[in-house]
């Protein structure tokens, strides 16, 4: 398998996506523990335990948040509001073995990650609005298995890449 992603390199924009002179756009890596359960969407699981993987999920990305240092000073310095007015995810999902898969599969899992991180004041929300993705991806493997969340800060109206303004 060829992980598409590893957060060993470090990345560099490319100039035509890198921010504006005197701007930043600020990004955050959350990483969920590793072997934390995750839900796929090809399983089809009664409600009581989809509902207790996902508020594990959600619950894990919150204290993630709370484990990041650098993250919790943004937060402190952008309350009473959210940290970001609007933003893009790219999803990585370590997986445990080597072998094909589909990140996607792996999108309930992203889905409660988000919300745990919009819990914890990143936004406001996670609709269409405020956020771009998740956009999920492999990642290299690693025992147990992974969920990781990027998250870019964006202008208002800016898509990932930078599309320019959100026809109206």
């Amino acid at each position: 398998m060829t992980a598409l992603f590893d957060l060993t390199t470090p990345v560099v924009p490319a100039p035509a996506l890198a921010p504006a002179a005197g701007t930043t756009r600020p990004t955050f890596t959350i990483a969920l523990p590793t072997g934390v359960k995750l839900l796929n969407s090809n399983q089809r699981l009664h409600h009581a335990p989809k509902g207790k993987l996902t508020h594990a999920l959600r619950a894990a990305a919150m204290e993630a948040v709370g484990e990041n240092p650098a993250l919790m000073e943004a937060l402190a310095a952008a309350k009473p509001g959210p940290l970001f007015e609007r933003a893009h995810i790219l999803g990585i999902y370590r997986p445990r073995s080597v072998g094909r898969c589909d990140p996607a599969n792996w999108y309930p899992s992203f889905k409660a990650a988000v919300d745990g991180i919009v819990d914890a004041g990143l936004l406001d929300d996670d609709d269409h609005t405020r956020l771009v993705g998740p956009d999920m991806r492999l990642g290299r493997k690693i025992k147990g298995g992974q969920l990781v969340l990027v998250i870019r800060g964006l202008a208002v109206g800016e898509q990932w890449p930078d599309l320019g303004q959100v026809p109206q």
